[in-house]
This record gives C-alpha cells, sequence and structure tokens, in this order.
C-alpha cells in the first residue's frame, strides 16, 4: 500500500501538477494553444516527449504589427521552479543562423520555429522530466507550453558484466 500511495504521488506530481506561472498553458481548464490569439500563437512543440531535441512552433499575426513595425519575442525553456534551462534558436531568421530567441526582433507576420537540442545553458543534457516553454512577445502576459523529456537511460559502468563469452569481458 505504501508503494501504490508512492507511486500515485509521482504521478500527480509529473502528470496532473499545474505549472506555477499565472498564464494559460495546454490543460482542461483553458483552450488548446493553437487556439489563443492576442496577435501571436504558441503551438505544442513536436516531437513531445522529447528525446532530446525539439521544435517549438509559434505564429505571429497581422494584427500584431498594426501599431508597430516590428515584434520583440523571448523564448525559454525553464524547469518547474521557474528556473531557466535553456533558450532555444531561432530555425530560420532574416539576421542569420543559430540566433537565440532571447529579445529577437520579427519584422513580418507567419510561422515561425525555434529549435531546442535538450541540453542546458552549460551544454549537457537535461534530465527526463517535466518542463515547460515560455515565450513573451513585447509586454504581452506569455505564453506556456509543457514539453516532457525522455532521454535514454546510460548504462552504468559500476554494474559487473554478466553473461556472454569470457573473451567479451571487460578486462
Amino acid at each position: 500500500m505504501r508503494c501504490a500511495r508512492r507511486v500515485l504521488l509521482v504521478l500527480i506530481l509529473t502528470c496532473g501538477g499545474s505549472f506555477p506561472l499565472q498564464s494559460q498553458s495546454q490543460d482542461s481548464r483553458g483552450p488548446p494553444l493553437s487556439q489563443q490569439s492576442r496577435g501571436f500563437r504558441l503551438e505544442q512543440n513536436y516531437p513531445n516527449p522529447v528525446n532530446p531535441e525539439t521544435w517549438i512552433p509559434f505564429f505571429l499575426e497581422e494584427e500584431l504589427f498594426a501599431e508597430a513595425d516590428s515584434a520583440v519575442v523571448s523564448l525559454r525553456i525553464v524547469n518547474q521552479l521557474r528556473q531557466t534551462i535553456a533558450i532555444p534558436i531561432a530555425v530560420e531568421h532574416p539576421r542569420g543562423r543559430d540566433l537565440q530567441v532571447t529579445n529577437l526582433s520579427y519584422r513580418s507576420a507567419g510561422r515561425q520555429v525555434a529549435y531546442w537540442d535538450g541540453r542546458d545553458t552549460a551544454g549537457r543534457l537535461v534530465r527526463s522530466g517535466v518542463y515547460y516553454y515560455q515565450m513573451v512577445i513585447d509586454d504581452h502576459r506569455p505564453l506556456v507550453g509543457k514539453l516532457i523529456v525522455l532521454n535514454p537511460r546510460r548504462r552504468s559502468n559500476i554494474v559487473p558484466w554478466f553473461g556472454g563469452n569470457k573473451r567479451d569481458r571487460p578486462e
């Protein structure tokens, strides 16, 4: 019975927990990310679960450029404690390649895509778990999406060699 309670707690924390930011995320209480409209939309990343890389599409609508000639976009990957884990890069941007999507200016409407390789700011693969991507455009309220990272298990060199031929065993 104790084990069942622990498993239930882990499931609730990883699957049913809500994001601590005060913004709309993709869940049953609000509209899906792709249906939200304030001049921009944040869509679900793909593939999800992430193993280890993902693409995050977002759409800048014409109404966003009605009052200004550009929109400043920031996108970041955060953990459940709202700590920034990584900054995705813009797949195609007029200023060049491999630009981080942080205060990045866009001058035209349309679908844009950001890429994240599953690594943190120090270049290490992040651990498996639930993360969030947060997009802020100009001074608008941020949009948040949930992503799940499933990195393959790493084999440990501590486990002794079992089975196989003697010639295959490490020396």
